[in-house]
């Protein structure tokens, strides 16, 4: 049976699921982040799979999210973006130094994945933590930069208020480079890296990461089965059924199939 448990880490909420006979056992952990305006009940159907398959999963919401958030409007929203992106990543190790501290979970197996802005925060863990040993983005973005200046461009065209002066914008997008995977593709070291998108999707459009793919796939030498692009011609910002199975497939390959063939 798989057991749920509301937790709070730090000041961070999280859902914590894992197979009832082993939770209170070491076991590969996927930490699985939610999208724009979401929250962590909204992917309880990824980490129920993951759960079975014998990983621990931790649901955090997300700053100005779920049980984080403080009653911002969409308006408010859009500008704190890229903070919280940046934010989760920090939670990240938070959230995994408190696991290791109850030795609830094995180092060295340690996966993060997410929708959307959960992709995009996925892509930028790698760029920062070695221990990450892999991951899946979902309507991702490796390109941080690019996407920045995507999101300004779009912005302008609209002509829609943006509290930011040029001189901020340009700070912000000079905070991102570390974290921008395109940018620092040596930091990627051939560990397993799964993309899914939605050909037709209108909010992070495909290309960013299919050229991130294409670049860095040659590097994986006698590794390509650890880097995979899944392009769904037919799907837009949403997550086909496929790409939910996909994912769990991808973790319990890369972080479950090389201990048990051992």
């Amino acid at each position: 049976m798989i057991i749920i448990e509301k937790e709070l880490i730090g000041q961070i909420p999280v859902l914590h699921l894992g197979e009832q006979t082993t939770f209170n056992q070491e076991l590969p952990l996927i930490i699985f982040i939610h999208g724009f305006q979401s929250a962590k009940e909204h992917n309880l159907h990824y980490a129920y799979l993951l759960a079975e398959k014998g990983f621990r999963v931790l649901l955090p919401d997300v700053i100005h999210h779920g049980e984080r958030e403080a009653g911002l409007s969409d308006s408010q929203m859009m500008p704190l973006f890229w903070e919280m992106v940046l934010q989760t990543i920090q939670d990240l190790s938070l959230l995994k130094d408190d696991l290791l501290s109850r030795k609830l979970i094995d180092p060295d197996r340690i996966g993060v994945a997410g929708t959307s802005m959960g992709g995009i925060v996925t892509n930028g863990a790698l760029a920062a933590y070695e221990w990450i040993s892999a991951g899946v983005s979902l309507m991702g973005n490796p390109s941080y930069v690019a996407y920045a200046e995507l999101q300004m461009e779009e912005i302008k065209k609209r002509k829609v208020d943006f509290p930011a002066t040029d001189e901020e914008v340009a700070k912000v997008i000079e905070q991102l480079k570390p974290f921008d995977l395109s940018l620092n593709q040596d930091k990627l070291c051939d560990r397993p890296l799964l993309f899914w998108h939605g050909a037709k999707d209108p909010v992070v459009p495909y290309q960013h990461a299919y050229r991130f793919y294409e670049e860095v796939k040659a590097g994986y030498d006698e590794a390509e089965e650890k880097i995979d692009f899944i392009l769904d011609p037919r799907a837009g910002h949403k997550v086909s059924r496929e790409g939910v199975l996909k994912a769990a497939d991808w973790f319990a390959k890369h972080l479950l199939s090389a201990v048990q063939n051992a």
